[in-house]
């Protein structure tokens, strides 16, 4: 009984640290999260005001194109993915791995028909171990990511749409809609075949120097990498909030455990002493 005993507080006081260790960490989530959805929140009016722009430059010149407004036969997809370096966020990563993996399967017959361009340890490890096409990655990014440390892979990814490399491009991450709720995205990011005015009302007139055509050469990479790096932050936000949710699961399970084991050190006491006290008697009662 006595060994009983031990085993159960060994249990309670190895289940308190860990609930500190993941009460810890959904504090430090918790506060990531909120930086996060601030960088996501503030950098809208700039993907806005730059959609703006090219929407009026489009409108405003209807003969001039541009092979990134124009949609192609397609030979060939592109895909980013965006997840995270660490896991303990609950489902964030095996979620948008399975959206991803499932539109793969469903659209493409061979490896030929497609590349990926990861951003996270975890979704990268994932493809490569199961023989898919990733052709370039980035891991190792800062919990508030600047654009300069994806700056090689958004233009890598526009740069194989301009030069053939694939006919379109795909974004696939977690869209942060609270605390409580990240929905996994699709996003087709090229060709824009979609493209609109992101703010309604009036808008600008513009007048071109040198001509609509050379800005839109220069301003349409910027407006597709702007929407890579939009995901990014959204999907950083997404991925603390989910981390501060599963880790506060985790604390509400561990005290959870904690009481049932209390409960259950408690009566064990209660019958060994309940026994000390019966073989004390019986014992009196023999001597008599």
């Amino acid at each position: 009984m006595a060994k009983n005993l031990r085993d159960i507080k060994k249990r309670i006081t190895a289940t308190q640290k860990t609930g500190h260790i993941t009460k810890a960490m959904q504090m430090v989530s918790a506060s990531k999260k909120t930086r996060a959805e601030e960088n996501a929140k503030a950098y809208v009016p700039y993907m806005e005001k730059v959609q703006d722009v090219v929407a009026s430059i489009a409108a405003a010149a209807p003969d001039v194109t541009h092979p990134m407004l124009v949609a192609r036969p397609v030979k060939k997809t592109g895909y980013i993915v965006i997840g995270s370096d660490r896991g303990l966020a609950g489902p964030y990563n095996a979620n948008v791995i399975r959206e991803m993996s499932r539109a793969i399967q469903e659209r493409h017959k061979s490896n030929d028909e497609y590349v990926i361009l990861s951003i996270g340890r975890v979704p990268t490890e994932y493809f490569k171990r199961y023989g898919m096409n990733v052709v370039d990655s980035v891991v190792g990014l800062p919990d508030q990511p600047s654009f300069a440390q994806i700056k090689q892979i958004a233009r890598k990814a526009v740069g194989m749409f301009a030069d053939g490399t694939y006919d379109e491009l795909y974004m696939y991450y977690n869209h942060y809609v609270s605390v409580i709720s990240q929905v996994v995205t699709e996003k087709k990011v090229l060709p824009i075949t979609d493209l609109a005015p992101a703010t309604e009302g009036l808008h600008a007139t513009y007048e071109f120097e040198p001509s609509a055509e050379a800005i839109l050469e220069v301003l349409l990479p910027q407006y597709a990498e702007s929407l890579i790096y939009g995901a990014l932050l959204d999907a950083k936000a997404s991925e603390h909030a989910a981390r501060m949710t599963a880790m506060k699961t985790a604390t509400d399970n561990a005290n959870e455990l904690i009481r049932t084991l209390t409960l259950e050190y408690n009566r064990a006491r209660q019958a060994s002493i309940t026994q000390e006290i019966t073989e004390i008697v019986s014992g009196a009662e023999a001597i008599k």
